[in-house]
């Protein structure tokens, strides 16, 4: 018997089937050790007491053992017996999410139903138009279009940017272009980050970010997200016992969890950044998505009346991943730093797509194309979210958020399943998530949680996808 423990948790029933009995044994003692209902180092039955349990000879408990051992879900101590092992299969499991991207071509995706994108689709890019503008630019400007442009970026772009999105109240020298927001926050990160710094980022995060910060070997503190944003309350906590440099934010429909920060949180962050004397680097990448009307756009740089606000902004998200363009806005002290960063990082920015997007702007063909954008993703928002709610219904839950191009959705406690779990279910059905962990600085965490895109999928192709992950949920149990 197990020294001060119960052999209840090792009873099931074993099939008459074409699966060996060895294998069904170690299956359930895996999923046992995964579920945490043996615990890791916990001892496992004697070879005699489980075979007599389960009505089995010992060579089969033997052979489901050693699986076990060979899979790394047990070790065995000489004299002592075979002692369970808890796996840490989020660590290994971010690896092998991405090799799974890297194994499927660009023919092969097709086959699957894609809920993993997070950038607009490129089915939606307004090729046509944005042709003539490229033969307009290379026209008026010949060579000059294909050559490197000054530290800052085009300055007829910047110009743009600063009246067509700030209505000409920024200084010009505080505007950089970049070559997408993941370069905006590592050249960001350079200029203000040594190791042992520390920043606090929103729990969970964008990956990327997280992979920058550790990266710079910067101490990384979470804080819990709510409904409306961070836990204020806890990040003071943070900034009252560290030195904190930096606080990354996504402030419009988060990654992953869609969330916006509320008015009330950002003026109370931008105070905290003052008085504990800290930067805000606002990553703004979908803010043009918002599909209700009684969400207001109102960025942290547009309220920040202390210049603590670090501001990156992409264009490739919702235009198109390839034009890989952006900018950002620092405060006057972290200009030349900043620039610096950015000149050892590219130099320059392509000229030709700099100019390009500054002529789309002005004649007006930007506003345009968001509006149509809107329209469209309003409507997949909708469909995607009565589908979640109508097929999967209380085997999921979920906080609605009001735009972007994503939901970030909890399995129910009441089923015995992570999303790393369902990840694989879902592969097998050419059905592709990205699950919780990806987003957390400890790798445990998040096992309940995935993220579903719905830019690169049809409607019907969606619901296909959604009937497809509740079977497999409803099998579970």
């Amino acid at each position: 018997m197990i020294p001060g423990g119960s052999m209840d948790k090792y009873s099931f029933r074993i099939y008459d089937s074409e699966t060996p009995k060895y294998i069904q044994i170690y299956k359930y003692i895996k999923k046992q050790i995964d579920l945490n209902n043996i615990e890791d180092g916990e001892k496992l039955p004697s070879i005699r007491d489980l075979s007599k349990l389960l009505k089995v000879n010992n060579v089969t408990i033997v052979s489901a053992y050693k699986k076990l051992q060979s899979e790394g879900y047990a070790a065995q101590k000489m004299g002592s017996g075979t002692f369970a092992k808890r796996k840490d299969s989020a660590k290994s499991f971010k690896r092998e999410y991405s090799e799974t991207f890297k194994s499927i071509n660009g023919d092969e995706i097709k086959k699957y139903i894609d809920f993993t994108g997070e950038t607009a689709c490129g089915d939606f890019f307004p090729v046509s138009t944005f042709k003539e503008v490229l033969n307009k630019v290379l026209d008026r400007d010949g060579i000059d279009a294909l050559s490197y442009q000054e530290a800052l970026g085009y300055k007829g772009l910047r110009k743009n940017i600063n009246k067509f999105f700030w209505n000409n109240t920024l200084n010009m020298d505080n505007i950089l272009i970049v070559s997408g927001a993941q370069q905006g926050i590592d050249i960001v990160s350079k200029a203000l980050l040594n190791t042992n710094d520390n920043i606090v980022v929103e729990k969970p995060t964008y990956s990327g970010a997280l992979n920058v910060f550790k990266w710079r070997r910067a101490n990384i503190f979470e804080v819990n997200m709510e409904s409306d944003g961070i836990d204020v309350d806890q990040l003071e906590r943070i900034a009252m016992k560290n030195n904190i440099k930096c606080f990354y934010t996504m402030s419009y429909f988060q990654n992953p969890t869609g969330i916006s920060c509320s008015l009330e949180k950002k003026k109370r962050i931008i105070e905290l950044s003052n008085i504990y004397d800290f930067y805000i680097i606002e990553d703004d990448y979908l803010s043009e998505l918002i599909y209700d009307k009684f969400l207001e756009y109102r960025s942290f740089k547009s309220l920040d009346k202390y210049d603590r606000v670090i501001y990156i902004k992409s264009f490739s998200k919702i235009f198109l991943p390839g034009i890989r363009i952006g900018y950002l806005i620092s405060p006057s002290i972290f200009n030349e730093s900043i620039q610096n960063s950015k000149i050892n990082t590219d130099i320059s920015t392509s000229s030709l797509m700099q100019r390009a997007l500054d002529l789309y702007i002005e004649k007006g063909f930007w506003k345009e194309y968001i509006s149509r954008l809107n329209t469209f993703y309003k409507s997949k928002y909708n469909y995607t979210y009565n589908c979640l709610i109508n097929i999967l219904k209380d085997k999921i839950s979920f906080i609605p958020p009001r735009g972007g191009l994503h939901f970030y959705i909890k399995i129910s406690d009441e089923i015995n399943m992570d999303s790393i779990e369902l990840f694989y279910k879902c592969r097998e059905n050419k059905v592709l998530i990205s699950p919780g962990v990806l987003f957390y600085k400890n790798s445990n965490e998040g096992k309940k949680y995935y993220r579903m895109g719905f830019t690169q999928t049809d409607n019907e192709k969606i619901k296909e996808g959604i009937e497809i992950i509740n079977k497999i949920l409803q099998d579970v149990n």
